[in-house]
């Protein structure tokens, strides 16, 4: 077992639906009872051997007593249940909460799922009584296209940073979707030119720096290391995890060098007693081109403000230096909401389970993985691995 920290919880069993860009008529309980049959499956259980539940916010249908209406609708009975809402990094957050609850003696074994349908007319939503439709809204800062192109003119301002550095990010997120065919972009590679060369959204982001929202699903079984079954895959265990919030509306953000992600990340690595430069897989949230940059720096790949000529000396894919985002990421494969940043552990555990296939990387034993949400508000960082 990897020898820098003893760890108490492993991912056994893993599911990710194929993204589609609309899901009419499919309802997100669906997709949920889906995503957590596959991953049961995988983890060589039967639901009887589960008995934690966390799921994300509003599952569209149901508002209120979420845990309860999920646990019922799966024919669950959990001893622990949460709603868990950090944004894009829900996933990360669900991950570390569930391995506080088994090591505290709540429960054995916790499923987590996130899924989201993608309807042609639009998804239903519950009003928005946040203070930032008071005091941001109505200066011209509403929704997350807004937030992230503030963010990446912030740094292109404070650093000097360009717009191809940003579209570097964007190409390499479909060269991988490449190797992935469940990828929403998979058969359509994107060279910088054509990034540049995209509709401007809003300045200064182009349309292909921003993520596709899609349809679909993902789940993750995790147990303790005293409850592991005996079955085809190899246990991934949580090495180390950080966590912090710092604010909501893009306007309280703190100083890029203070972003939360800075510390989550730093926390995660010590926790497990590895430095970024063990790393075998970067798998960074990426819902914009610009959270990409300022991850690689608050990671200490870099020094501040110069990812981009960092990016430059190196490459990304699952046979370069620092593999990132091997199956494409949010850019390539689509977000299917909440369950997007899942995408990014899914990855991580296919990936030290050695299951990648064409996209494998060779002897890898070590996961970076970050979530995000709001505008690099809520910052979740996770090492996973696995017996070396």
């Amino acid at each position: 077992m990897i020898k820098r920290r003893v760890p108490n919880c492993a991912i056994i069993g893993i599911a990710e639906l194929t993204p589609v860009r609309y899901t009419d008529g499919a309802t997100t309980l669906g997709l949920i009872a889906e995503s957590v049959r596959l991953a049961v499956q995988d983890a060589g259980l039967d639901k009887e051997g589960i008995d934690g539940l966390l799921v994300g916010p509003q599952v569209g249908e149901t508002p209120q007593h979420v845990p309860a209406t999920v646990a019922e609708y799966l024919g669950l009975e959990p001893k622990v249940s949460n709603v868990v809402d950090l944004g894009g990094a829900t996933a990360a957050g669900m991950l570390w909460r569930a391995a506080a609850a088994i090591e505290a003696g709540m429960c054995e074994t916790v499923v987590c799922v996130l899924a989201n349908t993608n309807e042609r007319n639009g998804n239903p939503r519950s009003p928005n009584r946040n203070p930032i439709r008071e005091f941001d809204v109505p200066f011209g800062a509403s929704g997350a296209n807004t937030s992230y192109a503030l963010l990446k003119r912030q740094h292109m301002e404070e650093y000097g940073s360009t717009q191809e550095q940003f579209a570097l990010i964007a190409h390499w997120a479909r060269k991988n979707a490449q190797l992935n065919p469940n990828a929403i972009f998979y058969g359509k590679p994107l060279s910088v030119e054509e990034v540049l060369n995209s509709p401007l959204i809003i300045d200064p982001m182009h349309l292909f720096e921003i993520v596709m929202p899609v349809g679909g699903g993902a789940a993750f079984v995790i147990t303790s290391k005293d409850n592991l079954p005996s079955g085809d895959h190899p246990p991934v265990f949580l090495l180390g995890a950080g966590e912090k919030i710092t604010h909501r509306a893009v306007s309280h953000a703190p100083a890029l060098e203070s972003a939360p992600l800075s510390y989550a990340i730093s926390a995660a690595l010590g926790q497990a007693k590895v430095s970024v430069q063990d790393i075998d897989l970067l798998s960074l949230y990426d819902c914009y081109t610009s959270v990409v940059g300022v991850t690689i720096e608050n990671a200490g790949l870099c020094a501040l403000g110069k990812f981009g000529d960092w990016m430059k000396d190196h490459s990304f894919g699952h046979d370069g230096d620092w593999p990132l985002n091997t199956h494409g990421g949010q850019l390539g494969v689509g977000q299917a909401d909440l369950a997007g940043g899942m995408s990014h552990i899914i990855e991580a555990v296919r990936q030290l389970r050695h299951e990648a296939t064409s996209r494998q990387i060779r002897n890898a034993e070590l996961a970076l993985v970050t979530g995000n949400g709001a505008t690099l508000s809520e910052a979740t960082a996770l090492v996973l691995g696995v017996e070396s």
